[in-house]
């Protein structure tokens, strides 16, 4: 990541998904209470939720807490050094891996700052047909995630493709 641009990219990307994740968050500690409140319909509600564990209610016991907050600093260190090794003008691969990281810092901040978990409070699906509860911040991993997959993916082909011509030249 050599250039200013990049930099900002990156760098501008991962405060504004902590600046949203943030208030957001406080905004629903604030407004909302454990009961669904609709905004359409039954298919995306709003409802206040504390998450000891990690995506989808994993859940590993009292310590629960500290055992994910170690895999995420764990994980910013890896996607730490993804971002080093990422070429200059790759912003595609970039905003990837700044969405992760914003992501897993919302979530790390609420893991520092309450015993009682991550605050959730996003609720989508139809009857009791529901995905788990989730916020601003695993909605950018998510995003973040498959961006990088697919750049990753791409990066592959391209590298193969480069290999058979290179076979096919000698």
């Amino acid at each position: 990541m050599a250039s200013g641009a990049d930099r900002r990219l990156f760098w501008g990307l991962i405060a504004g998904v902590l600046a949203l994740d943030v208030i957001t968050k406080f905004v629903a500690e604030a407004q909302l209470s454990y009961h669904p409140l609709p905004v359409i319909g039954e298919w995306l509600r709003l409802r206040l939720v504390y998450n000891e564990g990690a995506a989808f209610g994993l859940h590993m016991g009292e310590h629960s807490r500290w055992i994910f907050f170690g895999l995420a600093l764990v994980a910013l260190v890896v996607l730490a050094s993804m971002v080093r090794a990422t070429r200059p003008g790759d912003r595609f691969r970039l905003a990837a891996l700044a969405l992760i990281c914003g992501g897993a810092s919302g979530n790390l901040i609420d893991r520092i700052r309450s015993a009682q978990g991550v605050v959730d409070f996003l609720d989508v699906g139809v009857g009791a047909w529901r995905w788990p509860t989730f916020n601003v911040a695993d909605s950018a991993i998510t995003v973040g995630a498959v961006a990088l997959a697919l750049s990753l993916w791409a990066e592959g082909r391209h590298q193969e493709r480069a290999k058979e011509a290179g076979t096919a030249a000698t």
